[in-house]
This record gives structure tokens, C-alpha cells and sequence, in this order.
């Protein structure tokens, strides 16, 4: 079994259902990883070795989803060299904004990038393509994958096209 080269983090298992997409895109395109949930603010021994020990691990890239005070990001990025992309998750009555403030504020230094509120799938896909940088073969895929998304989107706007809106909603969007 290949060794994961990027690692998905989240600060509760509350948080799987968005960011287990991170993980089916990257599955999608051949890339491992792994999986786990720490809290910045629980368990911050364990967070600082999870991303002091990545290297090690043989990790590439690293996604970290947090709602709420939505630390685990910058606090990942403060112990690993490695790139880190941030996910806030809308989990508090502020639908995330709070969560994305706190993400993408870094200081000087500690840069995370980050995605949309809830954008596991577009940080699994920002993972796979500084993997890319490295590897063609994962940028093949990419090309592969983008192409896929243009066809889906041409085929439904000439579907739309060609039936007319009401039919197509009633058809597709019901």
C-alpha cells in the first residue's frame, strides 16, 4: 500500500460530513491520505505532533477543516513546513463567516491557504495540484478531471438549450 501524501484533519468527527469530500476527490484522482480529528484547543500536544511528524509520514500537503474559533489550520501551519489549506466549516450561527475570518487571517510568516465555507472539494483538488507540481501522472488526472467537468457542463446547457427552461426544470432540478 502507497503511503499517504496528503493528510485531512478536522478539529471533531462533527466535521466529517464536509470534509469527507476532500477525501473522495483525492481517492478519485489515485492520490492516498489519511484521515483523523484533533482539536487545536483539546488536544494540542496531539495536534503539534500530528503536524511536526508529517514529513516523517511521507505527507506532501495538508487540508485542515475547523468550525467555530476554526484554529487548527494556523496551528497546524505553525509546526509543519509543509503547505496547509484551511476549510472553515459553517458550525455556528455566523454560517461560517467566523470560521473563514479566523482561516484566512494569518499573521506574517504562517501563511494557510483557504477555500470557501464548507469547500472540502475544492481543497482536495488545491491538494492534488501542488502534488501535481511533482508528479505528472497526478497531473494528467487533473487535466482528465477538469475535462470531465466541461463535458457535464456543455451536455446540460444543451439539454436546456434544446428542451427549454420549464421542461428542464421539471425534468432535472424537480
Amino acid at each position: 500500500m502507497a503511503h499517504a501524501q496528503v493528510g485531512i484533519i478536522m478539529g471533531s468527527d462533527s466535521d466529517l460530513q464536509v470534509m469527507k469530500v476532500a477525501l473522495e476527490v483525492l481517492h478519485d484522482l489515485g492520490i492516498e491520505s489519511e484521515i483523523t480529528a484533533l482539536s487545536a484547543h483539546r488536544a494540542p500536544e496531539a495536534v503539534a505532533e500530528y503536524a511536526k511528524t508529517a514529513v516523517e509520514r511521507g505527507l506532501k500537503v495538508i487540508i485542515a477543516g475547523a468550525g467555530v474559533a476554526a484554529h487548527l489550520p494556523g496551528v497546524i501551519a505553525a509546526f509543519t513546513p509543509l503547505p496547509v489549506i484551511g476549510v472553515p466549516i459553517k458550525s455556528s450561527g455566523t454560517a461560517g463567516i467566523d470560521s473563514l475570518f479566523a482561516i484566512v487571517q494569518m499573521p506574517p510568516g504562517v501563511p494557510v491557504a483557504t477555500v470557501a465555507i464548507n469547500g472540502a472539494k475544492n481543497a482536495g483538488i488545491l491538494a492534488a495540484q501542488m502534488i501535481s507540481t511533482g508528479d505528472a501522472g497526478v497531473r494528467e488526472k487533473i487535466v482528465a478531471f477538469r475535462a470531465k467537468l466541461e463535458k457535464e457542463v456543455l451536455d446540460k446547457a444543451q439539454k436546456l438549450e434544446e428542451k427549454g427552461f420549464e421542461r428542464y426544470i421539471k425534468e432535472n432540478l424537480s
